[in-house]
């Protein structure tokens, strides 16, 4: 798997591409795949304020239940809508389609804390 060079990465398996003062998030295909099957996605509303860390949601699969932490703090402006009729989306396209948050980034410096894509890959070891 390719993860996207333009994408910072969390050791937690979240996402984050910044554009401006928003950044979208999501999980990786890496969580993905070691959840299996997700059937519901738990999401905040707009308007929500989060911290770096902090958990945002969860993500339901045949599995388990995992949290989606903040990879960055900031408030929620959009929430991917689509994911509720189709959580399995998440299967499909982790980091295109299925995007979880966007959020107004309110501490836009901790992006250069996150993972590149070629450090996420090593911290994923050979499976990756």
């Amino acid at each position: 798997m390719t993860y996207p060079a333009d994408f910072k990465y969390t050791k937690e398996h979240e996402w984050v591409r910044a554009e401006g003062d928003t950044g979208t998030v999501g999980i990786t295909f890496h969580a993905q795949k070691e959840l299996g099957d997700i059937v519901y996605v738990d999401l905040p509303k707009p308007g929500a304020v989060f911290q770096k860390g902090q958990a945002l949601g969860s993500v339901e699969s045949v599995k388990a239940v995992s949290d989606i932490y903040a990879p960055v703090s900031g408030e929620i402006v959009e929430v991917n809508e689509a994911l509720a009729g189709a959580p399995e989306t998440l299967n499909q396209d982790p980091h295109g389609a299925a995007w979880l948050v966007k959020l107004r980034l309110s501490a836009p410096e901790e992006i250069k804390d996150l993972l590149t894509a070629s450090e996420y890959q090593q911290y994923l070891g050979p499976e990756s």
